[in-house]
């Protein structure tokens, strides 16, 4: 969690508690103010809901960029891997080419 994230949330417990504290030292009636705190308290909970919704939305796009990011980075390893593969396949032809010519000439 960011330092941004971090605020925010400090920020809307802050609200809340001060919202808190406001209704239950207003001068209203003991119904009134178990109305207002249970209005209140959902009106937290469903922005609560709403962040953490934002944030695993986030998160789940930011995996989904990194394995893209990955299966790519795999695949051009994979491509490097082949062609250094058949280059050395080649180079070993060559050198046992050249030995087997260097065996022939040598026993003739």
């Amino acid at each position: 969690m960011n330092s941004g994230s971090k605020v925010l949330l400090g920020v809307m417990a802050g609200v809340a508690a001060g919202a808190i504290l406001g209704v239950l030292f207003a001068p209203d009636k003991g119904e009134e103010t178990r109305k207002k705190l249970t209005e209140g308290s959902k009106d937290v909970a469903d922005n609560l809901k709403e962040k953490f919704s934002d944030f695993v939305d986030s998160v789940a796009d930011k995996y989904e960029t990194v394995k893209v990011g990955a299966t790519d980075l795999l695949e051009q390893g994979k491509s490097k891997a082949s062609s250094v593969a058949q280059a050395l396949k080649k180079e070993v032809n060559s050198y046992a080419t050249e030995a087997v010519q260097s065996t022939n000439g040598a026993n003739s």
